[in-house]
């Protein structure tokens, strides 16, 4: 670690500089030999890099998104040659090519500030072997030797022998318990970034190398940083945790504000835009703005989360426009889009189908038809009629009916009800049936 630190040598002095200047402000504050004017001096100069890597960190942004416009190109090559894994790493290596993207672009802020913290070792190594470092020398060489942290030294570590400790101030106990807890927190918030970024900010329909290097890195920086953690001085991990931090709290803010298409953050975003966008009717800033044009120009290749959106905004009769914009829908019918991704407010509206009755429902619309035809007297009869012919039976012959005729009457409509037929007038039987 020593020999890649010298590697960087050059940039020690406007490192050791930057410290000595957070350090006389602090110093004023707190005391110029406390560990809280030379711990927030190496936190400040964390924050100071950091806005400095915010163009690089904006690159990184866009190259992203430039992977992102790339993924439907991924998923036909992945499918054309998922039997032939080479020929697919070849394909995809062309396609980086042609569209001028990277999938290495993610690394370059943490290899941007690489120098700064192999300066900030080879400042801090020198401190602890009593070395002038840059601007570091004299009182203020025994002021950061002074400086502890939570009972250890600024420039001790894990692996510092306990003669040396104690002749920094503090105890060999004190030293590994504190560079322990930092060493586990450090590894943890790099963890919990990678991971953050692997289950929410990723379109989990494409599986592309650059989402199994990521994979990767998740399992493999938290390890290395365990690894060479206890070789870093107690202000090398101070400074490590603070730009890990700041890496979290950065992305978090990213993956809420500009989620990638087709990932949980996308849904989440896009469910309190509708929310918002529902309940005022307008857009609140340009970013929204776009993220709404960008859907409008996807039409039938938007995702869930997107056609779940437009859906939403058909629903409360509003309509996203190409520019961005949203409107009030002008259509009177409000048209859903499916999940074929068909046109949603602003098509034409959809062909209704009628809904199919049920048997009872057919049989009491036909009874209520029937119903009617007869009030009308329009409903022909399939009775056979014959007027020349007098009618059969005591009535026809002029005899009046006697009790016992009407006792027979009632026993044969009795035994027609015992037979299972219905009372009162039947239904006519069919002309060729008589």
């Amino acid at each position: 670690m020593d020999s890649i630190a010298s590697l960087f040598s050059f940039i020690t002095t406007p490192v050791s500089w930057v410290i000595v200047q957070f350090h006389t402000l602090y110093g004023w504050i707190f005391g110029p030999d406390t560990g809280w004017a030379w711990g927030l001096s190496i936190v400040s100069l964390v924050v100071l890099i950091r806005i400095c890597l915010v163009p690089l960190f904006v690159k990184q942004i866009k190259a992203t998104r430039a992977m992102q416009t790339l993924q439907p190109e991924m998923k036909r090559i992945q499918e054309r040659y998922k039997s032939d894994k080479q020929r697919q790493s070849e394909e995809m290596m062309k396609l980086y090519k042609e569209s001028g993207t990277n999938p290495l672009s993610s690394c370059l802020p943490i290899l941007a500030q690489s120098p700064f913290f192999f300066a900030l070792y080879h400042v801090l190594d020198g401190i602890a072997s009593n070395k002038q470092i840059g601007v570091i020398n004299g009182d203020l060489l025994a002021s950061a030797q002074k400086a502890h942290i939570f009972g250890a030294p600024l420039a001790a570590k894990f692996t510092t022998s306990a003669d040396k400790v104690e002749q920094l101030g503090a105890s060999l106990t004190d030293v590994r318990v504190v560079t322990i807890i930092m060493i586990v927190l450090m590894s943890f918030s790099q963890f919990f970034t990678q991971r953050q970024l692997m289950t929410k900010n990723v379109d989990t329909s494409v599986k592309t190398p650059f989402m199994q290097q990521q994979k990767m890195l998740m399992y493999v920086f938290p390890v290395m940083f365990a690894v060479f953690g206890i070789n870093f001085p107690v202000g090398v991990l101070v400074y490590w945790l603070t730009t890990n931090v700041w890496t979290m709290g950065q992305q978090m803010y990213v993956i809420r504000q500009n989620p990638t298409p087709g990932s949980k953050a996308q849904a989440a975003f896009l469910e309190r835009l509708l929310k918002h966008v529902s309940h005022t009717g307008k857009i609140r800033n340009k970013r929204e703005r776009g993220a709404v044009k960008a859907i409008v120009a996807k039409g039938r290749e938007r995702n869930e989360a997107e056609r779940k959106f437009i859906n939403g905004l058909t629903k409360a009769g509003l309509a996203a426009q190409a520019d961005g914009t949203i409107q009030k829908s002008e259509s009177s019918v409000a048209t859903v889009e499916g999940e074929d991704g068909t046109p949603g407010a602003g098509g034409a509206p959809r062909r209704q189908q009628p809904k199919r009755q049920s048997k009872s429902q057919r049989q009491s619309t036909v009874g209520t038809a029937g119903t009617g035809s007869d009030a009308a007297g329009a409903k022909p009869s399939l009775e056979k009629k014959d007027s020349g012919k007098p009618a059969q039976g005591s009535a026809a012959k002029g005899k009046p009916t006697s009790g016992g005729g009407s006792s027979k009457s009632a026993s044969g409509n009795a035994g027609q009800a015992k037979s299972g037929q219905r009372k009162g007038p039947q239904r006519p039987k069919h002309p060729s049936k008589k």
